[in-house]
Order: structure tokens, then sequence, then C-alpha cells
């Protein structure tokens, strides 16, 4: 005589299994949701380097605005060409700060702010900006002291620029006479901008060839969006595995900076 033996889940497992899967389900959407936030609104960036200093530092932790520009491949986490051009297109703006894909590999993020626009002319001259013929407008600000190193403390020059849009932001300028303070005239090409680093002399921008390792025109498709906050910053010294430098090498005057 034959028997018929059935598997009988035991409470305990079948609730495991059932918490098991509540778990994963959470983490789905979860990772959905934050992927959708990145993709149309918000996505943070770190700075690596001092090519935009005064306004922002190596170490500064900001959040950039997806929508800000409108959409391009370039939006979406690792650049899959699923498009071409620009969903929901909006201008970037003359002294607008913005994070882009670097033209010549479209996978390097970069920072740096606009001065040019299609058919702008862009020229420097003895350190002096021109826009379109016109010397854009500075005034010299007291300098800050900046440790090199070493031990070796300088002063850096600092000057307020205004553009003829009235949108105003600081630089600093070591010199008049350094590699990239007198250039050749550039014509922004249609559908390009001309960007920047508001340190003058330490930043490899539009002014730099990029087959020198320079920018060069940045394509409309490019932008990746606005930078809007300063969130968090630390010095470069701190490190994820040294805890104490979390608060040590901290700077929470620029914690919440709005940029401009």
């Amino acid at each position: 005589m034959s028997e018929n033996v059935q598997s009988v889940k035991t409470p305990e497992k079948s609730g495991a299994w059932h918490e098991l899967v509540e778990i994963f389900k959470t983490i789905f959407w979860a990772l959905l949701i934050a992927l959708v936030l990145r993709v149309i609104f918000f996505q943070p960036f770190t700075i690596p380097s001092a090519s935009m200093e005064p306004n922002l530092y190596e170490g500064d932790y900001i959040i950039v605005s997806k929508f800000s520009y409108g959409y391009s491949h370039h939006s979406i986490p690792f650049s899959p060409p699923l498009f071409k051009g620009r969903i929901m297109d909006k201008p970037a703006e003359r002294g607008d700060v913005v994070v882009f894909k670097l033209p010549s590999d479209n996978r390097t993020d970069y920072v740096k702010r606009v001065v040019g626009v299609a058919g702008d002319r862009i020229q420097m001259k003895n350190g002096l900006l021109y826009v379109n013929d016109k010397l854009v407008q500075r005034e010299a600000l007291s300098p800050i002291r900046e440790d090199v190193g070493g031990g070796y403390i300088r002063d850096v020059p600092r000057y307020e620029e205004r553009l003829a849009s009235g949108e105003s932001f600081v630089t600093q300028d070591f010199g008049t006479d350094g590699e990239l303070d007198n250039t050749d005239v550039f014509i922004v090409p249609e559908g390009h901008y001309f960007m920047m680093g508001d340190n003058r002399d330490n930043s490899s921008d539009s002014r730099v060839n990029p087959a020198i390792g320079g920018v060069g025109f940045v394509p409309a498709e490019n932008l990746v969006g606005k930078a809007q906050i300063i969130l968090l910053s630390w010095k470069p010294e701190a490190s994820i595995f040294k805890p104490w430098t979390w608060v040590l090498d901290a700077r929470p005057s620029r914690f919440f900076k709005v940029l401009k």
C-alpha cells in the first residue's frame, strides 16, 4: 500500500521567505526611485581640482540640476547612445556653472563656467576677457592667502567680473603673461559653448586645443546640468578610510552654499 508524502512548509520558513521577498522589493523600488531622480532631477558630483577656485574647491560636493537644460543621452548613467540632440532643450546662459562631458572622450565629467554661446567672439588679451570685442569689466577684490604646501603661503589676486547681461562672479588670476592670458579670437560654432575656469591661470578649458588635452568648444549635447549648490565640503586630505578626518577636514562654512 503506497502512501502519498507531501512536503509541508513550516510557518517559520514561509514567513522568512515572505520577509526576504519584501526586502528585495523595497531595495528594487528604492533603486528605481533613485535612478529616476538621478536621471531627471538631480545628480551629485565631487570637485576634483582647483580649476574653479575661488568658487569651487577641490573636495566640494555639489548638486547639479539635470532639468535646467533639458536632457541628452549624457543625462543617463554611462551615456548610452540612445538618441541624438537634446529633449526639452533649454540653452545655457553666459555665467552659468555647468557640468559637461569632455568632448574628446564623451565620458569624463568637467565643470566650468559658460563665457561664450553660439556666435560669440571670445579672446583673452593681457589676462583680460573680451566677449564680442568688448572688455568684460572687472573690479579688484582683496586677495586671499593660500597655503600651497611646504610651508609656503602666497597671496592670490581676486577679481569680480561682470558680464554685459549683469551676471557677476569672482575669479582669480596670478598675472597677465601666462600661457592662457593671450589667445587668438575664438568664434563659438552653432550648437556649442565656450567654457572657462574661474581660476584663470590654472584651468584646462575651451582656450586649450583638445589635441593637447584641452576642452575646445563644448557641444550642447554634452551638457549634463547646472551646478546649483555646494552640499558638503572636505579638504583634499580627508579620507573615507580615516573617520576622524570627516570632522577635522570638513569645511562647514561651505556647506549648503548656493552657487552663482
